[in-house]
């Protein structure tokens, strides 16, 4: 007599994906905000949006995913930041037009649950939720042992967000004399990662080594989680109103200039000086390996990953903002007259 189908034989452990459910509970639990209905287990996740505090809200959805970082994270055998990287994706979005993140789900899909590593990645994602004041309403594991090899693993977010119907941000508030204020990234964020991978490939880099201008190991600066703006940027809009924050613009796939050209109306520039920053360390190891800098600056943030269109006069306030929270914050160009080109430019050579 054959041997029972079962489908544990056919790749999937159901018993693996509830204890991974299991031992990410305690970090799941610990993203719940007031308006969150119910707890894990359920088909769906509820969450009571109170429109009493709005007088015209809008909802704003994102959704996204890490890329090819998480080759490197398997690379590495370290599963805890990727989750970080995933909710910056989708929130760091979201407040670009000024809504505020209110909650998440994630999907991630795997060729073998390993328990101990989704645990790890969801903590990660649970993190990254708490940095952005957003809950963690749900998500699904999906063990796809017949499509993927035992230790592939692939993610994915939605973020739902609200912001009110006259304070939604854009290019439609920008002026001729606003500034623009740069806020530093932590990294290449989850941006450019085939390109990274195949020099550090192609020149034999070692991942454990600390090349020179670097200040730790090379891979762990590969995997520096994202930055998360989004509580910080709602700080600046509720401080200063629409009147003073007029756009954000989020850096990541495109490069400064092609993301800062996405939130400037026709007819005006937003020129960007390199000389305000300082090119990062990790971003002229890959030049000094051969790529060239026209393509650095569109593939990778180079060293700002959320930029805000201010008005002139409360610009270094603003600056003195993010600066007290943590963020290094400057004046990196102006928006002006457009008289021809693109609607975003960089300028000058870095520090």
């Amino acid at each position: 007599m054959s041997r029972p189908f079962t489908y544990a034989a056919s790749g999937v452990d159901i018993d693996a994906g509830e204890r991974a459910v299991t031992l990410m509970r305690s970090a799941v639990e610990a993203t719940r905000r007031p308006e969150v209905v119910g707890g894990l287990g359920g088909f769906a996740g509820l969450f009571a949006l109170d429109t009493a505090r709005y007088r015209r809200p809008l909802l704003a959805s994102s959704t996204d995913g890490v890329g090819t970082k998480i080759a490197l994270a398997r690379q590495l055998d370290r599963h805890d930041t990727v989750g970080i990287d995933l909710v910056a994706m989708v929130v760091d979005d979201l407040v670009a037009c000024g809504a505020e993140p209110l909650f998440l789900q994630d999907y991630v899909a795997c060729g073998r649950v390993v328990p101990e590593r989704v645990a790890a990645v969801v903590t990660g994602i649970a993190t990254g939720c708490r940095l952005a004041g957003a809950a963690l309403v749900g998500g699904e594991t999906a063990e796809h042992g017949d499509l993927m090899a035992p230790d592939d693993y692939d993610l994915a977010a939605t973020a739902v967000g609200v912001v009110e119907a006259d304070a939604v941000l854009g290019p439609e508030r920008v002026r001729d004399g606003d500034a623009v204020v740069a806020m530093a990234s932590s990294g290449f964020h989850s941006n450019g990662y085939s390109l990274v991978r195949r020099v550090v490939a192609a020149a034999g880099l070692d991942l454990a080594a600390t090349p020179a201008g670097l200040d730790r190991p090379l891979g762990e600066v590969l995997l520096e989680p994202t930055r998360i703006y989004a509580l910080d940027c709602l700080a600046l809009v509720d401080r200063f109103g629409v009147e003073g924050v007029h756009a954000l613009a989020h850096i990541t796939g495109g490069g400064l200039a092609g993301n800062t050209a996405r939130v400037v109306p026709d007819g005006l520039a937003a020129v960007l000086d390199r000389g305000t920053w300082a090119l990062p360390a990790a971003v002229a190891l890959l030049e000094e390996h051969g790529v060239p800098r026209a393509e650095t600056e569109r593939a990778f943030n180079c060293g700002v990953g959320m930029v805000a269109v201010v008005a002139p006069d409360v610009a270094d306030d603003v600056v003195a903002g993010l600066t007290g929270r943590g963020v290094p914050a400057w004046v990196a160009g102006t928006v002006g007259p457009r008289t021809g080109g693109d609607a975003a430019r960089l300028v000058g050579a870095h520090r």
